[in-house]
């Protein structure tokens, strides 16, 4: 059977959904990789690497799509590429299924079974497998270096003989994944960290990292869903949030914002009037801007300058400024899913849609959508 990686269309994608050793793990297993001319070449590894590892590399995309049992990739494919997919076979990716539904009746149309890796279950057995939260722990990291090299400050406090440096003070909205790695990385940078998250769970972590915590009394069931993911507040609840928030963010020289719902529209979080108190030269980056944002007047894939100077980063792939150990830990997820459902004495991916993680991940299979959150959309 034959395994596809094709080179990412999307503008700026620095990543790769396979790189030399996941390849090399792939062919240990009896599967042919192919890889498309330049795949690793943003991240660090020639197509020599990939010949290396036992990859063939194809320079026909075209043919090659129509010829793979397993089309990885890291976003969403064009919808005129989707026609070019072998019928029967596996397509696995970030999907973006709520925001794009043509992805999903294309692929039904196509034949293809297409698995959204944003829906892959957090659960214990499929953490090795989770592409949304290495992604997220990537995130996380590169957020902070990247308000490190921005911002006009140092982050740490210091003593000199000619006066104290006072550290400088980080807001971190929302500790999951990418909260958590930003928090433990600001804590080592030297900065002052306070960190908000609606789930009481989820402020003991940050606590345990250093991180003061911001506690607000919400009221109502404020804890994480069965998925890990916060809840869905009430509009009051969000602006009583807001004010409580608000006064740390004018006090604080980075925010950085991570708060998602899954399957919805990121909250707004931090109002205009909020960012036009911050001190001049402050950063917010939003790292839900794409999806939605978490501040308003965040705009995607700019920087904007608020009226009281401070600065609005709505870039987009904070996780593609680390792209080779992105693409190392997302392209071992991808490994991870094959070796899981492969059976190495018959050679064959065994798909059974009532398995706890292809019923959470598998949108379309067979000519139809089969995922229950999707076949009435």
């Amino acid at each position: 059977m034959i395994v596809f990686a094709p080179r990412e269309n999307a503008p700026g994608e620095s990543r790769a959904p396979l790189t030399p050793t996941t390849v090399q793990r792939l062919v240990g297993m009896g599967l042919e990789v192919q890889v498309e001319t330049g795949l690793g070449e943003s991240c660090d590894h020639p197509d020599s690497e990939y010949e290396s590892a036992g990859g063939k590399v194809i320079s026909d995309r075209d043919a090659a799509l129509a010829e793979a049992d397993f089309v990885f990739r890291v976003a969403k494919p064009d919808i005129a590429e989707i026609t070019k997919l072998k019928s029967g076979s596996l397509h696995a990716s970030f999907l973006d299924p709520f925001n794009d539904p043509d992805i999903l009746q294309a692929m039904a149309g196509a034949g293809v079974t297409a698995v959204s890796l944003e829906m892959i279950p957090r659960s214990t057995l499929a953490q090795k497998m989770d592409a949304l939260s290495s992604q997220a722990n990537i995130a996380g990291y590169t957020s902070v270096i990247y308000a490190a090299e921005r911002l006009n400050k140092i982050l740490p406090m210091m003593m000199t003989p000619a006066g104290t440096v006072s550290p400088a003070k980080f807001f971190i909205i929302g500790i999951g994944v990418a909260g958590l790695q930003a928090i433990a990385t600001a804590k080592r940078l030297g900065a002052r960290v306070t960190a908000f998250d609606v789930r009481p769970e989820a402020l003991e972590q940050a606590e345990s990292l250093g991180a003061k915590a911001l506690r607000i009394d919400l009221g109502g069931d404020t804890g994480g869903t069965d998925q890990g993911y916060a809840r869905e507040l009430t509009p009051e609840q969000l602006e009583k949030q807001r004010q409580a928030q608000g006064k740390v963010c004018i006090d604080s020289d980075v925010v950085i914002t991570t708060a998602k719902v899954f399957g919805r529209k990121s909250p707004v979080l931090v109002k205009q009037d909020v960012v036009d108190q911050m001190k001049p030269g402050s950063l917010i980056i939003d790292l839900a801007a794409e999806s939605g944002g978490n501040v308003e007047g965040t705009v995607l894939d700019e920087e904007v300058v608020a009226r009281g100077g401070a600065r609005i980063v709505g870039l987009g792939n904070f996780e593609g400024r680390a792209s080779t150990h992105a693409s190392q830990v997302f392209s071992a997820n991808l490994g991870n899913f094959l070796e899981h459902f492969w059976d190495k004495e018959e050679g064959v991916f065994r798909l059974d849609l009532e398995d706890e993680i292809l019923k959470g991940c598998v949108l379309s299979h067979g000519g139809e959508i089969v995922h229950e959150r999707f076949k009435d959309a």
